[in-house]
């Protein structure tokens, strides 16, 4: 007679490999969804240009991009987010590798040359403000105000991302969920690098040398 009696290494294999199949189906369908997410903010960001397009000489007697833009500063915060987009994926392969204390130390560099990004930012909102550029002043101004500051506001919601999942790496380790987060907040930050190379080169450069 055939012995169907199942053996604990047999029983083990059939209850293990339906949920590594889910865990591969959980990780295929969140990226799908995310890279779904992703395209329907960067239509967002194609309207903005597109407006920005629109009325980028609509100065009403207002200031003109050289009058009010400092390249140099831009140049900066430019340099501060692909920087930070490097760091990043400097990040990646040690996740891969499971090693936790470099991902967290990579992604908590991120953070802060994120948090730098922001904090030129508005340091150069400020100085447009105080100089009487405020987004009232023409259409121009106004345009240039909800493109940056909409690209500015995203980056603050990567950097509250990135000490969640700072926190969240101390706590969980590299489990397959964590796993998941980190490629979504690459993906979403490099994204962020892509919009703001527009934004340079779109807004700043050709203002400037227009």
């Amino acid at each position: 007679m055939t012995d169907h009696t199942l053996h604990p290494a047999d029983t083990a294999a059939t209850w293990h490999l339906p949920d590594d199949d889910h865990d591969h189906d959980g990780n295929g369908a969140t990226v799908l969804g995310f890279w779904i997410y992703l395209m329907s903010d960067a239509l967002i960001f194609a309207s903005l240009f597109a407006m920005f397009g629109v009325v980028r000489t609509s100065y009403a007697g207002g200031p003109m991009p050289h009058e009010i833009f400092d390249l140099k500063l831009v140049a900066l915060n430019t340099a501060l987010l692909l920087a930070s987009s490097i760091t990043f994926g400097q990040a990646m392969p040690h996740m891969e590798a499971g090693r936790v204390g470099p991902t967290r130390v990579w992604l908590a560099i991120t953070g802060l040359l994120g948090a730098a990004f922001v904090g030129v930012e508005l340091f150069e909102f400020a100085a447009l403000i105080a100089e009487g550029a405020t987004p009232q002043r023409s259409a121009f101004l106004s345009a240039f105000f909800t493109l940056v500051g909409t690209h500015g506001v995203h980056v603050l919601v990567g950097l509250i991302w990135i000490a969640v999942l700072l926190v969240q790496l101390g706590q969980q380790g590299l489990s397959p969920p964590m796993k998941r987060r980190l490629i979504c907040l690459s993906m979403f930050w490099h994204f962020l690098d892509i919009i703001w190379i527009g934004v340079f080169t779109f807004v700043y450069l050709f203002g400037v040398l227009r």
